[in-house]
């Protein structure tokens, strides 16, 4: 099963040009409708949308098409169309006309003054009447679907780096704690002997008397001193138990985001007693 990452952009048009059979929507343009869908990483699933308000009746279905397949992520849809008349001049219908032309007559019968229906009036109508005609419920499913796949897909590959480069440092850091490996023992009696110089030193400060309020701190310091560095081991076995788990993981596939998020702060805390250990040892040698 492929891993999935959580940042990834796509998008598609639709352009379909009037299937309309009467006499009004005959001359109607072709209509153009896009959606983009973008998401980036989020320990949840954030949902939001900006859409036309033509087109927010359709929120509730996009959302449960989004629900379906996606797990975590901020994702964003974005979606526009445009009803082909912002660059093209309308053609009024006869149909449209005779009904302008009736209306004026009713309203001039009542308002003998009113001014007369001017060209850029008819025409700005005509180009409304086109504009609202249009209806998007058959082809804004089937196009965010279409979009959706495609974000899957960029997700896909996305995450097919992401898993690459993240089994390549797990290789690196598993070179890097094999050859700390053998190091561990010779460093362990080093720890040793200096430890047994320094308690002995502490032992000598009292000439076999009941050991004094320093000699006492001083033989507990190097006590406690000498058991944070001999721990170094285990904390290299822990390094290499979290190898395998985020290796096993990222091999499996599949919803791993939050169990490789824990994985990864455990690294990081193993590699930060590690360094605390270290200063320690730099600090006291």
């Amino acid at each position: 099963m492929p891993v999935y990452s959580m940042t990834g952009y796509a998008s598609a048009q639709h352009s379909t040009a009037s299937t309309a059979q009467d006499t009004d929507a005959k001359n109607a343009p072709s209509g153009h409708l896009g959606i983009e869908i973008r998401s980036v990483n989020s320990r949840f699933l954030d949902l939001s949308f900006k859409l036309p308000e033509d087109l927010r009746q359709f929120e509730p279905v996009l959302r449960d098409l989004l629900l379906a397949k996606l797990k975590r992520g901020k994702v964003e849809v974005r979606a526009s169309f445009d009803n082909g008349t912002a660059g093209s001049i309308a053609e009024p219908s006869p149909r449209l006309l005779q009904r302008l032309n009736s209306v004026q007559d009713s309203v001039k019968a009542w308002l003998p003054q009113a001014t007369a229906l001017s060209v850029a009036d008819v025409m700005r109508l005509a180009a409304t009447e086109q504009a609202v005609a249009r209806d998007w419920s058959a082809e804004i499913v089937p196009l965010a679907d279409k979009v959706l796949v495609s974000l899957l897909g960029a997700r896909q590959r996305e995450g097919e780096r992401l898993a690459t480069m993240l089994l390549h440092h797990v290789a690196e850091l598993r070179k890097l704690a094999a050859q700390a490996a053998p190091l561990i023992p010779k460093l362990v009696e080093q720890q040793r002997q200096r430890f047994m110089e320094r308690w002995k030193e502490a032992m000598a400060l009292t000439d076999g008397a009941t050991l004094p309020e320093a000699a006492q701190d001083r033989a507990l310091s190097e006590a406690t001193a000498f058991a944070i560095r001999i721990d170094v081991a285990e904390e290299i076995t822990r390094l290499n138990s979290h190898l395998d788990e985020i290796e096993r993981l990222i091999k499996k596939g599949g919803e791993i985001g939050k169990r490789l998020d824990f994985l990864i702060q455990e690294l990081h805390r193993e590699a930060n007693t590690m360094g605390s250990k270290s200063a320690a040892n730099r600090c006291r040698t």
